[in-house]
């Protein structure tokens, strides 16, 4: 008995001592695991929080659900505009190109075929799609396309061209002064580029694709003003 008392204990003694060995590691592994697998904390400001709606219109009659709605520009000084009249897009007869922010008040969704000549930043397709729509105080009617056809194929660019939401409203917690400034469509110090393309439109060259941090060129109906983010601050405004 005590032969085996002398052989059972160090055995006894070096699984007690493994056994707590092998308890430390894994329990380090699995903490160590936690803190790997721990997504970093992210601080979303106030823009990213808000609610801007998105539709994914993919048919044409979700297109023509926008009658009767206002849109307002996301892509301003980017997309032109047409006279409508007698049922009919006047290709021939551009108005201009629509402001951002501008608020278009939709009455129905056409389908028409552009001519080869015209181009208007969407694909002729064998049909554009067509928002015919008044502007607030203006009795005429007017056309925007937003999409084409080919075949069984359609493509649409609603998303990417309005905000189905007053912005206003959208991004409330923008100070006056800024929105003022938006009004004013002119640049100012401080804005960040969001707020900034909606002073001076979307059609843009950049230096770089950190957003935030680089140098937009705004082009405004010919005249181009360079802005100078950092930390999607402006910080620099430059006329060309």
């Amino acid at each position: 008995m005590k032969n085996l008392k002398a052989i059972l204990i160090p055995i006894v003694i070096t699984l007690l001592i493994g056994g707590i060995y092998l308890a430390v590691v894994f329990h380090n592994r699995a903490k160590d695991a936690t803190a790997t697998n721990k997504a970093p904390e992210e601080h979303l400001t106030a823009d990213e929080i808000a609610i801007d709606r998105q539709e994914f219109p993919a048919h044409f009659d979700d297109v023509a659900e926008l009658a009767g709605k206002s849109v307002w520009m996301r892509d301003g000084y980017s997309m032109p505009y047409y006279a409508f009249a007698g049922g009919r897009v006047n290709y021939a007869k551009q108005i201009g190109l629509l402001l951002p922010a501008q608020r278009l008040d939709v009455k129905k969704a056409i389908k028409a075929a552009a001519p080869a000549s015209v181009s208007n930043k969407v694909p002729h397709g064998d049909h554009q799609a067509l928002l015919v729509f008044t502007l607030p105080g203006d009795t005429n009617e007017y056309a925007v396309a937003v999409g084409a056809m080919q075949g069984q194929q359609e493509q649409y660019f609603d998303d990417l061209l309005f905000f189905y939401d007053d912005p206003h409203t959208i991004y409330s917690h923008w100070p006056k002064d800024i929105w003022d400034a938006i009004a004013a469509h002119q640049p100012k110090q401080g804005m960040n580029e969001l707020q900034m393309s909606l002073a001076l439109g979307m059609n843009i060259t950049v230096d770089s694709q950190d957003k935030g941090n680089r140098t937009v060129t705004y082009d405004v109906n010919g005249k181009k003003t360079a802005v100078t983010f950092s930390k999607d601050k402006a910080t620099t405004i430059q006329a060309q």
